[in-house]
């Protein structure tokens, strides 16, 4: 039915509008799923402690993994749940894929948006929610704890920052930005105002 992401640095507080904006849609009466990338499945999330919680993981293998769970999640969560008519409220999707590996790591952003293009047969977001945060922001409401990639410097995130800034610039209608140092509930009501459309 209908599809929306949320994106944005770590710590923009995707969690929190995602699970206030679940509330309001199934006390509307929608069917609502929440799922998240990397995870959403048994088999994303041990994608997800290797790529969040291992080692080292190399740039482009890294790229890989985020595309294999995305292509998992999107045929056996994502995509069945659009056929049933729900509502699809997801942390992560595509543009993180290109903000963090490509800007962030500094492969190509293209060729990172056409593996993901590839692993989800072309599903793209109908709106696409992009918290915006400074790394600095980002880094103090995180507090000490880091995984692998929220302990990356403030140069990588500032590079993540700016290439989501770009990406929602460059298709505004599928986007709505929102400053993510806004009060949660201000925040909340501005993608309600948003979805009700939708």
């Amino acid at each position: 039915m209908v599809f929306i992401a949320f994106e944005g640095g770590d710590g923009a507080g995707k969690t929190t509008q995602i699970e206030l904006l679940r509330v309001r849609l199934v006390d509307a009466g929608y069917d609502v799923v929440v799922t998240r990338e990397p995870g959403g499945t048994p088999l994303g999330e041990s994608i997800r402690a290797v790529l969040l919680h291992g080692d080292h993981v190399a740039p482009r293998a890294e790229a890989l993994l985020f595309a294999a769970d995305r292509a998992h999640h999107v045929a056996t969560v994502v995509r069945p749940a659009l056929a049933r008519g729900a509502v699809v409220l997801q942390d992560r999707y595509v543009d993180s894929s290109v903000a963090y590996q490509g800007a962030g790591r500094e492969l190509d952003p293209a060729d990172i948006k056409g593996l993901s293009m590839w692993a989800t047969e072309g599903l793209l977001p109908d709106l696409t929610v992009l918290l915006d945060v400074t790394p600095e922001v980002g880094r103090a409401r995180r507090g000490a704890v880091h995984d692998r990639l929220e302990s990356e410097q403030d140069d990588f995130h500032a590079r993540v920052r700016e290439h989501y800034r770009d990406l929602a610039a460059s298709s505004a209608e599928r986007y709505l930005v929102i400053d993510a140092s806004l009060p949660a509930e201000e925040i909340a009501a501005i993608v309600a105002d948003r979805v009700e459309p939708v």
